[in-house]
């Protein structure tokens, strides 16, 4: 189940705002039964549970793939060590980014 923060925001971009303040533009709070939204400060119309919940399987998506970003960056080196690899030997630095990105899909 996607993270509330994440429907919120793919709600927010599917009507036009992109950038999402979750300390001023919307506060969300949890008492022990789940997060829910307290405070809602942004020109569009405030979501209802239904209109969030259909945005369960994009919000499923992004958070899959930020982990698989997350993964990625692991796995390429820092910035430095590639520049160095690529200096070396550019073939096999793009056959390692390569077998990382196959080996860690998107959705």
């Amino acid at each position: 189940m996607a993270q509330l923060s994440n429907k919120i925001k793919e709600y927010c971009k599917a009507n036009n705002v992109s950038d999402v303040d979750f300390l001023e533009d919307v506060k969300l709070q949890d008492d022990g039964q789940g997060a829910y939204i307290k405070e809602w400060n942004l020109d569009i119309a405030q979501p209802t549970d239904e209109q969030l919940a259909s945005y369960e399987t994009a919000a499923n998506t992004t958070e899959a793939n930020a982990t698989v970003d997350a993964t990625r960056k692991s796995q390429y080196g820092s910035w430095g060590d590639q520049l160095d690899e690529i200096y070396h030997d550019i073939e096999a630095w793009k056959t390692r980014i390569q077998s990382v990105k196959d080996n860690n899909p998107k959705s």
